[in-house]
């Protein structure tokens, strides 16, 4: 769990993050959601550690039931941060390859930089991440420029997860996919959320991946929390803020009614 606690964030005078508190749960797919400028962005960059705020606490590590226990992020060192960022796997919007390496030795490329795995285990260990993402034998071999938008994603998750992470952050992971490829991306990430009890944070604007996916919802507008809850909670909201951003679309009013309906 990370648990952030009252933090605030300023550039230049201006206060990005107002004093926000929520709680992020290993095992559930934990989403920041709000329109442009809202402060998600800024938000999962202190949780990873990137901005550090003028105010409160980001948690880790604490006792189940009392996240309070936890170790401050905000008040590491060099090395703590160090090893913090080891516990870490990362998704960005483009998948973020490396364009002269193949899928393999993208994959490899975090155990050669921070395991003491023999090169038998860690070829061992790239495969195990390779086929649990379903991407073919075929393509292990191949640049990214010759695979296509969804298995590049996929091959960015198989690399995000290579190192065993406690925490999982992506940034906007179904930006540029179709919308059937953008199912199966939410699904894939659900799944390997629920499979190895990862934290993971998704920071999206995108309504199908927060109706399909969001077990935890945290709602920002100008820099405060204005809602947290469930995917399932969000059709029964009387907070007028978050219904005009998830309901924006005729489509979704009309989910949402026939769901009140029910």
């Amino acid at each position: 769990m990370i648990a952030v606690r009252d933090i605030v964030k300023r550039f230049e005078g201006v206060t990005v993050l107002d004093h926000i508190s929520a709680d992020f749960r290993d095992g559930a797919v934990n989403m920041i959601i709000g329109q442009s400028g809202s402060g998600k962005t800024v938000l999962m960059k202190s949780m990873l550690g990137l901005h550090k705020p003028e105010e409160g606490s980001i948690l880790i590590n604490g006792e189940a039931g009392d996240p309070t226990t936890g170790s401050d992020i905000v008040r590491f060192g060099e090395k703590e941060m160090r090893d913090y960022h080891r516990s870490i796997g990362t998704l960005f919007q483009g998948s973020a390859l490396f364009d002269s390496m193949t899928v393999m030795q993208n994959v490899l490329f975090p155990l050669e930089m921070f395991s003491r795995m023999s090169e038998a285990e860690m070829q061992a260990r790239a495969i195990f991440c390779l086929k649990r993402v379903n991407m073919p034998e075929h393509t292990y071999n191949l640049m990214p420029s010759e695979i296509s938008g969804g298995q590049q994603k996929r091959v960015a998750i198989a690399r995000a997860i290579v190192l065993n992470p406690k925490y999982l952050f992506c940034d906007e992971p179904n930006s540029g996919l179709d919308p059937k490829t953008s199912l199966v991306i939410d699904q894939l990430i659900h799944d390997i959320t629920e499979e190895y009890n990862i934290c993971t944070i998704v920071n999206s604007h995108d309504m199908n991946s927060i109706m399909e996916i969001g077990d935890n919802i945290v709602f920002l507008k100008n820099g405060k929390k204005e809602w947290q809850g469930s995917r399932h909670e969000i059709c029964s909201s009387e907070n007028k803020a978050l219904n005009d951003f998830v309901f924006a679309s005729e489509l979704f009013k009309k989910v949402r009614a026939a769901v009140q309906a029910e």
